[in-house]
């Protein structure tokens, strides 16, 4: 089992940028696809960005390309999300999550609130 605890986020100003981190838990983590996704309030749950385990592959969702980078440290255990050039519409709460054996993502962080001022 994996246990997810996202850092980083918080109240910027359009244009600010932020790192979102995501500190996992097990030895495993290595071999984990790791996803970052948002939920606005009123909205779907959102995903935003996805990294594979070896970190070789990243993907986007189309409103975020060109401006937020997924990594991962497997020796640390952590996975990140630098945002950048952020807009109002980014404002959401930011949750990672982990999957291994299937498509769904198994695990989830708590979040973390970003909120982005015009």
């Amino acid at each position: 089992q994996v246990q997810l605890v996202e850092s980083g986020g918080g109240l910027v100003q359009a244009g600010d940028s932020l790192r979102l981190s995501c500190a996992a838990s097990g030895r495993t983590f290595s071999m984990y696809a790791m996803g970052w996704f948002r939920q606005a309030p009123g909205k779907e749950r959102e995903r935003v960005a996805v990294i594979t385990w070896s970190g070789g592959s990243t993907s986007y969702t189309d409103s975020v390309k060109g401006r937020f980078t997924i990594s991962r440290d497997n020796a640390k255990n952590t996975v990140y999300l630098q945002m950048n050039s952020l807009k109002p519409e980014d404002t959401a709460v930011y949750y990672c999550a982990a999957r291994r054996y299937t498509n769904d993502y198994e695990y989830w962080g708590q979040g973390t609130q970003v909120t982005v001022s015009s």
